[in-house]
């Protein structure tokens, strides 16, 4: 049997799956930064419906997350969900290119958060069916990192063709298209699925917590309440331009932000095994809040370009470990339900926590958003701190019973031996 061709020591289909992400990132950041910034200085939209229309992308994406993995494994197919899902986000550039009100902002932002949330799962199912168990972590982590390089690279594409054709958003709407046709073209060439049965049996996601503990429920509603200040990053872009950078650099500040990212995020995996994974939750909570009071009190360019840059290390921090913290406290045949109650969770807060942002920022006052992220942080980090405590004193709660038992034991066997010499 003739041996599969490895592509710097991966899998075909996982090297070019990579590549699949790095185009269509690089595709989507292109746009992300720009998005707000046409939406207040274009089309004169206000802030709130700006919260509105980042709401209901990023929900639209979480919330399907949780179902297409079950219709993949419903109809035995990944591949051709997979180009479904890039294709559609390919094709909502044109709506936002063409774009003359915000309703048409919104389509073009629900559809590409639709084909997101259609090709996540399938996509990440690919690439554990193309890997031996052992090299699972390394093959997704190559993933994460052409993913996260795309991010730093649309960013810098945006910068460049905004210098260079007088901030002409429409025009890096229209050339995003390009980096997600590559993508679609990469997977019908060169990404091969594995022939597999549906399973007519599969059976549909359940959102329910009924198999949790009370540690499962009180780190999801933790979760959630951190969710609700976590508004869009649209706010941060806005409040950038605000405080004084240039249109034109905006793009800059976004690559700024994907850099750190990129950079941090390994030191912060490798310090979550090291020092603990409920150690570096609780430190990303309290950066967030200081992080958002710093937003509400910025009065200069530089410091905008820092608070991006630690905005950054906050990401970094935060982004997985929070997963891998839930995976130690869930049963292990029920962490697939966790996991999509969770993501569900998460997601549908960014609704409101968006929403919220908007309504603030029209009616109070801009920093009012960021005070209230500040706030809902700094009463999640207070939680988590309480859950932490209970976890412990129950884990010693079962080590003192543990240690009565065997005290107990000890004396039983003390007083039958006595017994035995007294006879």
């Amino acid at each position: 049997m003739e041996q599969e061709k490895k592509y710097f020591g991966f899998s075909k289909n996982v090297f070019f799956t990579g590549l699949v992400s790095f185009f269509m990132d690089v595709s989507t950041e292109m746009i992300y930064p720009l998005v707000p910034l046409f939406l207040a200085n274009v089309l004169g939209v206000n802030k709130s419906m700006i919260g509105l229309i980042e709401g209901i992308a990023e929900s639209t994406a979480s919330l399907l997350k949780v179902f297409s993995g079950w219709l993949s494994d419903r109809i035995g197919q990944r591949k051709n969900l997979m180009i479904a899902g890039y294709a559609i986000s390919t094709l909502s550039r044109p709506i936002i290119a063409l774009a003359g009100a915000w309703q048409q902002v919104l389509a073009s932002r629900f559809v590409d958060r639709l084909g997101k949330g259609i090709r996540t799962a399938p996509r990440d199912a690919i690439i554990a069916e193309s890997t031996e168990t052992t090299h699972l972590a390394r093959a997704f982590s190559f993933h994460r990192s052409m993913d996260t390089m795309g991010a730093v690279i649309g960013p810098a594409i945006a910068l460049i063709l905004l210098q260079l054709y007088n901030n002409n958003y429409k025009l890096v709407f229209w050339l995003s298209m390009i980096p997600g046709a590559i993508a679609v073209f990469i997977i019908a060439r060169f990404i091969k699925e594995k022939k597999r049965a549906a399973i007519a049996t599969a059976e549909r996601p359940r959102l329910t917590l009924k198999h949790f503990d009370w540690k499962v429920k009180f780190f999801i509603v933790i979760a959630t309440l951190f969710a609700l200040g976590n508004s869009s990053d649209a706010f941060l872009i806005l409040r950038a331009e605000q405080v004084g950078i240039p249109t034109v650099m905006i793009p800059a500040v976004y690559l700024l932000f994907n850099f750190v990212y990129t950079l941090s995020s390994i030191p912060a995996g490798i310090a979550a095994d090291k020092y603990g994974k409920k150690r570096l939750i609780l430190l990303g909570f309290v950066l967030f809040a200081c992080l958002y009071y710093g937003f509400a009190v910025a009065k200069s360019s530089a410091a905008i370009w820092v608070l991006f840059s630690l905005y950054g290390v906050f990401m970094g921090l935060t982004e997985g470990i929070q997963k891998a913290f839930l995976a130690t406290i869930i049963p292990p045949d029920f962490k697939a339900t966790a996991f999509g109650v969770y993501a569900t969770a998460v997601g549908v807060a960014a609704l409101p926590a968006s929403l919220i942002g908007g309504m603030l920022w029209d009616r109070v006052a801009p920093a009012a958003t960021f005070y209230f992220g500040a706030t809902t942080a700094t009463l999640s980090a207070f939680l988590f701190i309480v859950l932490i405590m209970l976890i412990r004193n129950g884990k010693a709660n079962i080590a003192d019973s543990s240690q009565v038992r065997g005290i107990k034991a000890k004396l039983t066997k003390l007083h039958e031996g006595d017994r035995h010499a007294r006879n």
